[in-house]
């Protein structure tokens, strides 16, 4: 054998008798362990002990063991409960694991770091945020839910900092965000008068309501669904086979409303084009619609022959003229009732029924109108815009978040009712809804998700119904037949949800002919043998008819 293996086998020999050694000596090893410890409390008694205590201490020490050397067995059972209480005190302990640090004070800890850059002054001489100081000085309150995430959080701020300026409530949203995690959508309530500010998480909202006929008043459209705390009202809903009731974002239209049009916003894919067909088929049961699809993608071709659908128009000629015919239109209405209120008399049935003027992203049409050298359809909205309210006019217009520098002033200030879908920053917020947003957005937008901004008010979360087009295979089909049963009616073609069954309708019996009577007959030719003085009656001269063009007839045309 060579040096190396002789080596690996002493190895292994002292190994294994080191083993069997501590198998054989670890008892005496616990004993002694034990021994040491109890010694080691009987010297640190003994230290304790006030001068004055040892003498008779140590009296009651000799004489009970004087009385356990009397017993019978004493000494050997004093010996036995020596070893045992050796042996427990010498036992291998395992230490418990450290506790967990706290998630919840560490996340206010960061909170708190971030902050301090931002709402701390040198010469402020008390400042409420410091390095290395405390959070629980600046914040107020807190709440985790089970999973450690934030759910609310109350906190104070100096009275220096610069509440009133948008960006700088932005650049402090937008620490905290980070800090507690973007995948929530947060709500933040500024207080100026005491300098405090709350961030509140918000529940996700209902993203599987399908269209249906909803419970509103007459000239109210449901935009979609928010939060409980945004508004005051419910309706019943059907969700997942059952009636439930949940807040809606309500749009009131009419001659009393304050925002008669509306222009909504978003980013491609998430549900502009759905939230127009909603509003479509909301308003088909109460008035008439005018359809233009400047994408020309045929989204809409499922309202094409539809009653109450005037047209649907998907190329710049078609979209131009049915424009024309909607301004003259707007006109005449609007001549009518000021006829009939100097009149003292009630306008026509025709001119107070609902016109919708929905259009789907326009600057593209106005692009081509620009690069063709034609009038710019948008242009042709001014007189709806304008007196439309008056006129029982609606103008919807839906195009991409990008191309609002391509909307006219015209229509961003006549459609003051804003709605906007898909992710939104802080600084298009602004120009998109017309008032900053005090809610961040989460870092995943489900489609229909997005905000809307009515009366003036402060903007709220909205989820658009699911109002699929019916004609893509790819939609689920319970969304599709619901928006078709929300149709007026099936036409020709053949559709999933329709009943063609044939109705079988018993005849009618035709009314049996009778011949004239015999004196029916020479009443009569009595009565044409008598001459009949002319009446001399005035002339009526009757005022001309407004010539109003008729209304475009082309066949859409998808590009």
């Amino acid at each position: 054998m060579t040096l190396t293996e002789h080596l690996a086998r002493g190895r292994s020999l002292a190994r294994t008798a080191g083993d069997h050694a501590a198998d054989m000596f670890g008892p005496l090893i616990t004993i002694g362990r034990g021994l040491r410890a109890h010694a080691a409390w009987t010297k640190n008694w003994w230290a304790t002990t006030p001068k004055d205590k040892r003498g008779p201490a140590l009296f009651l020490v000799v004489a009970v063991v004087a009385a356990v050397a009397l017993l019978p067995y004493g000494p050997l059972l004093a010996l036995l409960a020596l070893m045992g209480s050796a042996a427990w005190a010498g036992r291998e302990r395992v230490a418990p694991p450290p506790p967990a640090p706290d998630t919840s004070n560490l996340k206010l800890g960061a909170i708190y770091t971030a902050l301090t850059p931002y709402l701390v002054h040198e010469s402020d001489p008390e400042p409420l945020y410091a390095h290395g100081g405390d959070f629980k000085d600046a914040f107020s309150s807190w709440e985790f839910d089970e999973e450690g995430r934030l759910v609310q959080l109350e906190l104070r701020y100096p009275a220096y900092f610069t509440d009133t300026e948008p960006q700088s409530r932005a650049r402090i949203e937008q620490v905290i965000h980070g800090k507690v995690g973007r995948s929530r959508e947060y709500r933040f309530t500024w207080d100026e008068e005491v300098n405090r500010l709350q961030v509140t998480a918000l529940p996700p909202l209902p993203g599987d309501i399908a269209a249906q006929r909803f419970v509103t008043a007459a000239g109210e459209l449901v935009l979609g669904f928010t939060d409980t705390t945004s508004t005051n009202r419910m309706i019943p809903v059907h969700q997942d086979g059952a009636q439930t009731h949940q807040p809606p974002v309500l749009w009131r239209t009419g001659p009393r409303s304050a925002e008669p049009h509306l222009m909504a916003l978003g980013t491609p894919g998430f549900g502009t084009s759905t939230l127009l067909r909603s509003l479509a088929l909301q308003a088909l049961p109460h008035g008439e619609i005018v359809v233009v699809d400047g994408a020309g993608t045929g989204e809409h071709a499922c309202l094409v022959g539809r009653p109450g659908v005037l047209t649907v128009e998907t190329s710049l000629h078609g979209a131009l003229a049915a424009l024309e015919w909607a301004a003259t239109e707007t006109q005449r209405r609007l001549d009518a009732h000021n006829l009939a209120k100097r009149t003292g008399g009630m306008p026509p049935a025709d001119t107070t029924r609902p016109l919708w003027l929905l259009l789907d992203h326009p600057s593209e049409l106005s692009e081509l109108a620009q690069a063709e050298g034609r009038p710019d359809p948008q242009e042709l909205l001014e007189v709806p815009l304008r007196n439309g309210r008056t006129a029982h006019v609606t103008v919807v217009v839906v195009d991409r978040l990008d191309a609002l520098e391509r909307i006219r002033p015209a229509v961003r200030g006549g459609c003051k009712a804003r709605v906007v879908l898909g992710p939104l920053s802080q600084h298009l917020a602004l120009d998109a809804l017309g008032a900053p947003l005090d809610i961040t957005p989460s870092s995943h937008t489900p489609p229909g998700r997005g905000y809307a901004r009515l009366n003036n008010a402060a903007p709220v979360r909205l989820q658009v119904p699911a109002t699929p087009d019916p004609l893509d295979d790819e939609a689920p089909i319970d969304q599709r037949d619901a928006v078709i049963a929300l149709l007026p009616h099936a036409d020709t073609r053949t559709e999933s949800t329709a009943d063609l069954t044939p109705v079988q309708v018993p005849p009618v019996p035709a009314p049996p002919v009778q011949a004239p009577s015999l004196a029916e007959t020479s009443l009569s030719a009595d009565l044409s043998a008598i001459d009949h003085p002319p009446l001399d009656l005035p002339s009526v001269e009757l005022p001309p008819m407004p010539q109003v063009p008729p209304l475009p007839t082309e066949a859409p045309r998808f590009l």
